[in-house]
Formats: C-alpha cells, sequence, structure tokens
C-alpha cells in the first residue's frame, strides 16, 4: 500500500508555488505571459536538454521515450474530434492537449523518487521526457489549432526550441562528448526554476478568474480524461505488456505512476503562450492536483493489485 504521508511534501510546496503565483498577480499585477514564453522558449529546452544528458540515453530507453511520446499523440488524436463535438475550439483544443499529458514532472518525479529505486526513477525520467516532448510538438500543434490555421501552427512548432534540444542533446550523447562539470553544474538550477515558475502560472492566472469563467463541463471532461481513462489505460499497457515479455516491476510502477498524475501544468503554459482560455486550463490543473493526495494511494495500490506487483 502507498503511503499517503510521501504524496504531502510535493503536493504541499506545489500548491505553496501556486499560491506565490496568485499573491503576484493580485498584489503586483504580475503579467504572467512573457514568464510562459520564457519558459517554452528559454527554460523547458535547458531542463531537457539537461535531463537527458543525465539519464545516459540508451536504444532501450529511447524507446520507452518513443512509446510515451506515440501513446500521448494517440489518446490526443483521439479525444480531439471528441472534445470539438462538446466545447468551442479553444476549449476542446485545450482539453485535447490535455488529455495526452499529466503533471508527470513538477508532480511524479519527487513521488517516483520516494517509491522506486534509482534504476526505477530513470525509467520514470525517460517516460516522462516521451510526455514532454509530446507537450511541446503534437501537443503544442492541437492547441495552435483552436486559433490558428495549419500552416500557422506548423510555423510556431518549428520554432520551439525544446525540438532541438532534444536532438542536441542525442548528438552530444552519440558522439560520446563529454560537457565540462561546471557547466552541467551551472544547468542545474534550471529544473527547480522550471518547476517554480510552472506552477506559479497556474496561480498567476487564477489571479485573474472571475466566478463567471468556471466551465463545469470542461472541467468534468479533464477530470474524467486525468483520473478515469489515463489509470485504466496504463493499467492495460502494464497487463499487456507482461503477456508479451519479462517486465521489471520498477518499470511497470514507472508507467501506473505515469497513469495517475494530476492534470499537467504546462497546460496552462502553452493555454498561456497561445492565448487560448489559460484559466480554465488553470481551474482544472488546480482541482486535478488538490485531488491526487486521495486518489494517487487508492489507485496505485489498486492498480499494482491487479497488475500482480
Amino acid at each position: 500500500m502507498i503511503d499517503p504521508g510521501a504524496l504531502l511534501g510535493p503536493l504541499w510546496t506545489l500548491l505553496a508555488f501556486v499560491g506565490l503565483g496568485w499573491l503576484a498577480a493580485r498584489r503586483l499585477a504580475i503579467d504572467p505571459r512573457p514568464i510562459a514564453t520564457l519558459l517554452i522558449y528559454l527554460i523547458a529546452p535547458i531542463t531537457f536538454f539537461r535531463g537527458l544528458l543525465l539519464g545516459e540515453p540508451t536504444p532501450h530507453y529511447l524507446l520507452l521515450t518513443l512509446a510515451l511520446f506515440l501513446l500521448a499523440s494517440l489518446v490526443a488524436a483521439a479525444i480531439n474530434p471528441l472534445a470539438r463535438r462538446f466545447l468551442p475550439p479553444q476549449e476542446s483544443a485545450v482539453l485535447a492537449f490535455s488529455s495526452g499529458t499529466g503533471n508527470t514532472g513538477y508532480f511524479g518525479l519527487p513521488i517516483a523518487m520516494v517509491l522506486l529505486p534509482p534504476e526505477g526513477v530513470t525509467l520514470y525520467l525517460f517516460c516522462l521526457l516521451g510526455v514532454t516532448l509530446y507537450e511541446f510538438t503534437v501537443g503544442f500543434y492541437i492547441s495552435a489549432r483552436g486559433q490558428f490555421s495549419v500552416r500557422q501552427s506548423l510555423a510556431k512548432i518549428v520554432r520551439l526550441p525544446l525540438i532541438y534540444a532534444f536532438l542536441a542533446a542525442l548528438l552530444v550523447s552519440g558522439l560520446g562528448i563529454t560537457l565540462p562539470t561546471a557547466l552541467m553544474d551551472s544547468l542545474a538550477v534550471f529544473p527547480s526554476t522550471y518547476t517554480l515558475l510552472g506552477m506559479m502560472i497556474i496561480g498567476m492566472t487564477l489571479g485573474r478568474v472571475a466566478i463567471r469563467e468556471i466551465d463545469l463541463r470542461f472541467m468534468l471532461g479533464c477530470v474524467v480524461i486525468r483520473y478515469l481513462l489515463w489509470p485504466w489505460l496504463m493499467l492495460v499497457v502494464v497487463l499487456l505488456l507482461q503477456t508479451l515479455l519479462p517486465l521489471a516491476n520498477e518499470l511497470a510502477l514507472a508507467l501506473l505512476l505515469i497513469g495517475v498524475v494530476p492534470m499537467a501544468a504546462n497546460v496552462v503554459v502553452v493555454a498561456m503562450e497561445l492565448g487560448i482560455r489559460p484559466e480554465k486550463g488553470a481551474l482544472a490543473v488546480l482541482v486535478t492536483t488538490l485531488a491526487a493526495p486521495l486518489l494517487i494511494p487508492l489507485y496505485l495500490g489498486l492498480l499494482m493489485s491487479l497488475a500482480g506487483l
């Protein structure tokens, strides 16, 4: 059984960051849009580049990244036409984008470090990288299509530096190039900065939300996808893999954890950058994060039992 106490530290830290963002918006009138741009075009690519290098990518690890990227993309592609039937274009684009991702980094990684041994954390990291790669490629395109044409959306993706950071990390690793220790140490500040600013943006957006902007239908869709679709989808993936090949318990638990984390904070970051209803995404992220301490232990305990772990 998963100890709920293991989740309290990450939860309250993240909520404190959200509270700081809310205070910044309400008391200092800080505009979160430049911060979203900074995250997408500078902080996220460097964080991604550093994490990939430290993980020492191998074909086995990169296969995990590819598999999670494809799975996230397929889920978003399946949800996108359904969302368009029930929601306006901008809201449906945000919902479709959020359906392919979760808070695997800010929230999930600290939990993985508590629950998994070092090898399991590495496996989780490369799964996480696949979800992040989805966010800034296919997910970004789906979000952009809520407001822009196909050509404009593709042009925005081409300008995203995270794609080139991913390719650069693979090139550096493949060539066996070792970056100076001083340089890698100086980049260590970026992951924590990414977490802090990413969660603060949620609070900054909430600080500008009026009661009339609460969309229960949109929020319900986010909760159903995050806490009903994804946990059982990842259980099916684990059971399927167990029938095809020997599956280490560490990898199985890493995959299940990917399925039970709350909604991704990057939903707000991307929506902020594209100007497509970030306030609705912020409310949904907050609701799913508040539910996480109750639902994650229950889900992981149940799913692990069903998977025979």
